[in-house]
């Protein structure tokens, strides 16, 4: 049985359909990365299932249960299990990079800030970074170790379910591919089930077991990583070799 199973859900905003239909399942301790361009209806698919939108039919089950309108206690429980890595990190300035990674267990989990700063050290450590980098400010970081804190920040609550929302995104190739790698390493040694939405095809093969694609908020294909560049669909190969003729580009021109 799937560990995270998305059946037939359906998402509109007034007359625009976002999603339509989704059936995507993620097995426990696999990599999974949503690819699609801007509008695709990836960041939708992903707030239905941390239930911070509601699906107009469909539903979301995570670990054989249900979640889709949980709300209270037993939608806390739920969240408890994730860890989310934002894009563009989503630090808050006016904490110290220790106060950023401890923020969920001081106030989701009401642990003494001492315990949390411990903890909040381990895992800085865990991602290439030093104690002292956990005094500093935000601001004093690059775009890389930003990333990097908040990574630190996804782990500090030892999550079995990890989100990474364009994890690569503002970060030159180099930087991006050092982001890729620590979370494929992340998550085998946390033991993690990951969900991954991007654009970055480079990212997407690094990090993923399984990739699906996602146009038009539907699922064009969904296999092995290693098989992205035969898998015969041609909605998939134009996006992956960044083509600019195909069925992509016929039905924007029809705009």
């Amino acid at each position: 049985m799937a560990f995270m199973e998305l059946k037939g859900v359906h998402k509109r905003f007034g007359e625009k359909i976002v999603l339509d239909g989704i059936d995507l399942e993620v097995e426990r301790g696999s990599s999974l990365v949503i690819l699609g361009g801007s509008g695709s209806g990836k960041s939708v698919m992903l707030r239905c299932i941390l239930g911070l939108l509601h699906p107009e039919d469909g539903g979301v089950w995570i670990d054989g249960r249900e979640t889709t309108g949980l709300r209270g206690r037993a939608r806390e429980e739920i969240l408890s299990r994730i860890g989310m890595l934002f894009q563009n990190a989503a630090l808050f300035d006016s904490l110290r990079v220790w106060e950023n990674v401890a923020f969920g267990l001081i106030q989701g989990r009401g642990m003494p800030s001492r315990q949390a700063k411990k903890i909040a050290i381990e895992k800085l450590e865990s991602v290439g970074l030093g104690e002292m980098v956990g005094e500093l400010r935000p601001s004093e970081l690059s775009g890389g170790m930003q990333k990097r804190v908040a990574l630190a920040r996804a782990i500090a609550g030892d999550p079995d379910i990890l989100f990474f929302d364009e994890p690569t995104t503002g970060l030159d190739p180099i930087t991006g591919a050092i982001i890729d790698r620590l979370i494929v390493d992340t998550v085998k040694r946390v033991g993690a089930t990951a969900l991954s939405i991007t654009h970055d095809i480079n990212s997407a093969r690094t990090i993923a077991d399984k990739i699906a694609m996602l146009y038009k908020g539907r699922i064009l294909w969904h296999g092995e990583a290693a098989r992205l560049d035969e898998s015969g669909n041609e909605y998939v190969d134009q996006f992956v070799h960044g083509r600019t003729e195909g069925p992509i580009e016929m039905e924007l021109y029809k705009l």
